[in-house]
């Protein structure tokens, strides 16, 4: 089945649309889907190649299918990456960015950077609030 049956068959309705109001986008909850955007380009059902970033117990964890799997192949189907929670962004970025670079779906290359920058900045530790500084009259007691 070619990936435009497939999305025709799809976009009216599967388990992973999420429709609020009628007047509002559409989004999708669906695996592979960087923008959870309900569109053919980012669909992880859809394409036949897809890259998936989620967030992992050991940092975050870049998924996409091999170009040469088959469908009868006994190995898995995908590979994975794995970013560690000790890499920096920088390095971080230029990992999230390999599949691109390697001619695997570089049209989803800032989709990817950008999911990754989001997962980054949630794993990190919030900074302490600073005391408050005591002002006016409670200010001049204190002294």
């Amino acid at each position: 089945m070619t990936s435009d049956l497939e999305w025709l068959l799809l976009r009216g309705n599967n388990s992973f649309v999420v429709k609020r109001l009628p007047e509002c986008a559409i989004f999708s909850k669906e695996p592979g889907n960087l923008t959870n955007i309900h569109s053919q380009k980012y669909s992880g059902l859809a394409n036949p190649k897809t890259i998936d970033v989620r967030s992992s117990p050991n940092g975050i964890a870049i998924t996409h299918r091999k170009k040469s799997a088959s469908l009868h192949a006994i190995r898995p189907a995908y590979a994975s990456n794995t970013i560690g929670s000790r890499t920096g962004p920088r390095r971080a970025l230029g990992i999230a960015a390999q599949p691109a670079k390697r001619g695997y779906r570089p049209d989803l290359r800032a989709a990817t950077l950008a999911r990754v920058s989001a997962i980054i900045a949630t794993q990190k530790e919030p900074k302490a609030d600073p005391p408050k500084k005591l002002r006016g009259k409670k200010a001049r007691d204190f002294a």
